[in-house]
């Protein structure tokens, strides 16, 4: 038995013997941005606190001065909930900190959240920097304001007895944060929501119930992220523990990243509705067309970039995901130039404005009416209601023939004549169709031709040529019904017959047989009458027609 009880404390005595030695074999190492910051806080930890020896990274002041310097980085990092990952901390003596133009031996233990707290190189040793030891009074100040210590010096004995390793006090401060924030929320979410519709109102004063709604949305999160900046700066105050912080902080970084996610996408919403409330006011329609393609990209670049920070919370190297993300889009582009070519027509399209959309165009062998512009291809709908989708690539590099931007929709035609009508109908039929074009609503007056133009193989050639004034093209064919209808009357009432491809066999007359010859009834007042009349038809009939 007391064998036993001898070898147990025995045991005990080599145990803290080691343990001392262990202690003692651990020196001060200031040679690389690894050993000091290890050397730093390997001493200020509860079992190894030997301040004296962490104030050896502070260069320039007594003891006494830099063991509160170097304790305050401490709690500093332990407040925000910096946990430093020493994996990641270079060894290399000669570290250069190559970002900006001029590099430093300087290492920033966390660029991002605390830039302010790093070492540097001094001569062959490296400490906390000039920089860092001038400014960790202040932020150690707004790490713990002025009241915490106030608040320590009245809270009770009772208040630091602990539940689940956390002291009452702190259960207590943690519930009044929340009451204070939930109050914040609620008076906060009211003003960004006034403040919102005024600046609506500045930027564009008409009303718009799609983009009230969003900015009501819109005030949410904006709110959510005034409490989470509360959080962030009240709650190192209770002084957790620094595993504790660090997942209370990541918490509240992921969160204030997701919502300003949130906020982007609901700007990018109420700039695109009030975009597309001016594109409506606007003659084209391709401005309308490209709203939804921007309302997209800016979406997924939100998105993208929302993504990429909070790779960057988990510890993602930003420069690796850059690098992949250069190397992944230049193979992506190689494998797909003919996506990328698209892209870059679609963007030629929207700037050139060679059509808009519902504009009648010819582009190469396809003819038809512009229905949609998308990222990649044009869908044009042809005459039988086909519809091709060209892609914009092509698209932007071919003639196009836009008929849309016509002033005027031209009409040319031959009227053939049988080569055995008179001089006299001739004219009088020339006359007539004139007076048709210039009565015919749909027409300009001022400019037109009907002239005898020429002798066919089988017909005397009477040109017509027209501008009709509507650009739809449906309305162009009820015109062109109109204008032929009348022109078939006049021909039908003054006798004038339309030649057609034929072979005519004289043969000598019979003096008992009558001729195939047709009769022509040249009367002068005859042929005033019939153009009157059919002149006093035209006008008259389809009077719903002749206000288009």
């Amino acid at each position: 038995m007391m064998r036993n009880l001898f070898l147990f404390l025995f045991f005990i005595t080599s145990s803290l013997v080691a343990q001392e030695q262990e202690k003692d074999s651990i020196k001060v190492n200031l040679s690389n941005p690894h050993a000091t910051i290890y050397t730093h806080l390997y001493f200020l930890q509860s079992d190894s606190y030997e301040p004296k020896k962490a104030a050896k990274t502070i260069l320039g002041f007594s003891e006494e001065k830099a063991i509160e310097k170097a304790i305050k980085i401490k709690k500093v990092l332990d407040g925000k909930g910096l946990y430093v990952d020493l994996n990641k901390v270079p060894t290399n003596n000669n570290f250069k900190d190559t970002i900006g133009y001029t590099s430093y031996y300087r290492y920033v233990i966390f660029p991002e959240r605390m830039p302010e707290i790093y070492v540097e190189k001094i001569g062959d040793k490296w400490y906390y920097s000039s920089e860092t030891v001038a400014k960790i009074d202040n932020l150690y100040k707004e790490t713990f304001p002025w009241y915490i210590q106030k608040l320590q010096s009245i809270i009770p004995i009772a208040g630091h007895k602990e539940f689940l390793e956390i002291e009452l006090w702190q259960f207590v401060g943690l519930l009044l944060l929340f009451v204070l924030s939930y109050i914040v929320f609620l008076i906060s979410k009211k003003i960004a929501f006034f403040i919102l519709q005024k600046i609506k109102y500045l930027v564009n004063k008409t009303t718009n119930l799609k983009v009230d709604a969003v900015l009501k949305k819109l005030a949410h999160p904006i709110s959510l992220l005034f409490i989470v900046a509360i959080i962030d700066k009240v709650f190192p105050s209770l002084q957790f523990g620094l595993e504790i912080n660090t997942w209370v902080f990541l918490a509240l970084n992921i969160a204030k990243t997701v919502f300003w996610i949130y906020v982007f996408l609901k700007l990018v919403k109420v700039i695109m509705e009030i975009y597309s409330e001016f594109t409506e006011r606007t003659h084209s329609r391709l401005d309308d067309q490209l709203v939804p393609i921007v309302n997209n990209f800016f979406t997924g670049l939100v998105i993208v970039l929302g993504i990429f920070k909070l790779l960057t919370l988990f510890g993602v190297n930003t420069t690796t995901i850059l690098a992949g993300a250069t190397i992944g889009g230049l193979a992506v582009a190689l494998a797909s130039q003919d996506t990328v070519k698209n892209l870059i027509g679609t963007l030629m399209i929207f700037l050139d404005k060679p059509f808009h959309i519902e504009d009648w165009i010819e582009a190469g062998e396809v003819v038809g009416t512009v229905e949609k512009v998308g990222f990649r291809s044009t869908s044009v709908r042809a005459a039988d209601t086909s519809v091709y989708k060209i892609p914009n690539s092509k698209l932007s590099e071919i003639v196009i023939n836009n008929k849309g931007l016509r002033l005027f929709r031209r009409y040319n035609t031959n009227l053939g004549l049988r080569y055995d009508t008179p001089p006299e109908l001739i004219e009088a039929f020339v006359k007539g169709v004139r007076e048709i074009v210039i009565a015919h609503p749909e027409t300009r007056s001022d400019s037109y031709n009907v002239e005898f133009t020429g002798f066919g193989d089988s017909a005397l050639l009477i040109m017509v040529n027209v501008y009709f004034k509507s650009l739809a093209w449906g309305v162009e064919q009820s015109s062109k019904h109109r204008l032929h209808i009348a022109i078939v009357k006049l021909a039908k009432e003054l006798g004038v017959d339309f030649a057609f491809p034929s072979t005519t066999v004289t043969i000598e007359q019979f003096p008992e047989k009558n001729g195939l010859l047709p009769k022509y009834n040249t009367d002068k007042e005859r042929i005033a009458n019939s153009i009157e009349k059919v002149l006093a038809e035209f006008t008259n009939e389809n009077p719903i027609e002749s206000n288009n």
